[in-house]
């Protein structure tokens, strides 16, 4: 049975806190956001590649957090990123992080576009988080924002078959990985082949 939310009334981390196990809520700026169904396969795919490539990188020394995990900025905002990383190892608490992460990654479910690309960069941009990337995994791309100055800027847009450099922390993926694609030099030559 689903948790009745009442549309007037701004919640606070407390009544957060209080909800029945098994629903998966947000709160931004109070409202309460349903979370709704687990997402598509290819969207825990690429969820599970950038933790994978982040959690392994042997430059990172960062906490790396992955969805389900609270992220407490205040009161009124907790968010459950897809990954994050968190180097401030004070703002790891058994329960959850309690600040802006240094990186969110927000991979787009077509029900949650709008929210991550709007709303969710919004918060994270007020709240200091240092870099932002959001994954579209049907479209096989990204979008990189960087904080300068108390803003985002950007996007950056890179492709699959990019490297995705990152300068918090300062790291780079290939996006291949993340996507499950052959190398760029792989697939070119794949592409050569079907043409003769």
């Amino acid at each position: 049975m689903g948790h009745a939310v009442e549309r007037d009334r701004r919640y606070c981390h407390e009544d957060y806190r209080r909800w029945p196990e098994g629903e998966r809520w947000e709160l931004i700026d109070g409202v309460a956001v349903d979370i709704g169904p687990a997402p598509r396969v290819r969207h825990q795919d690429v969820v599970s590649n950038f933790h994978i490539q982040l959690k392994t990188h042997p430059e990172q020394r960062c906490y790396t957090g992955i969805a389900p995990t609270d992220v407490v900025f205040d009161d009124h905002n907790v968010v459950q990123p897809d990954v994050f990383l968190v180097s401030d190892r004070t703002k790891v608490t058994p329960d959850n992080i309690r600040g802006a992460p240094d990186l969110i990654i927000e991979v787009v479910s077509p029900s949650t576009e709008v929210r991550d690309r709007r709303e969710k960069k919004a918060l994270y941009e007020r709240f200091g988080v240092g870099a932002y990337v959001v994954a579209f995994p049907e479209r096989e791309y990204i979008e990189y924002y960087r904080l300068e100055d108390g803003r985002f800027v950007g996007p950056a847009i890179f492709n699959w078959d990019e490297i995705l450099h990152l300068t918090t922390p300062e790291i780079s993926l290939p996006l291949w990985e993340i996507f499950d694609k052959p190398p760029p030099d792989q697939h070119d030559a794949g592409s050569a082949e079907a043409a003769t």
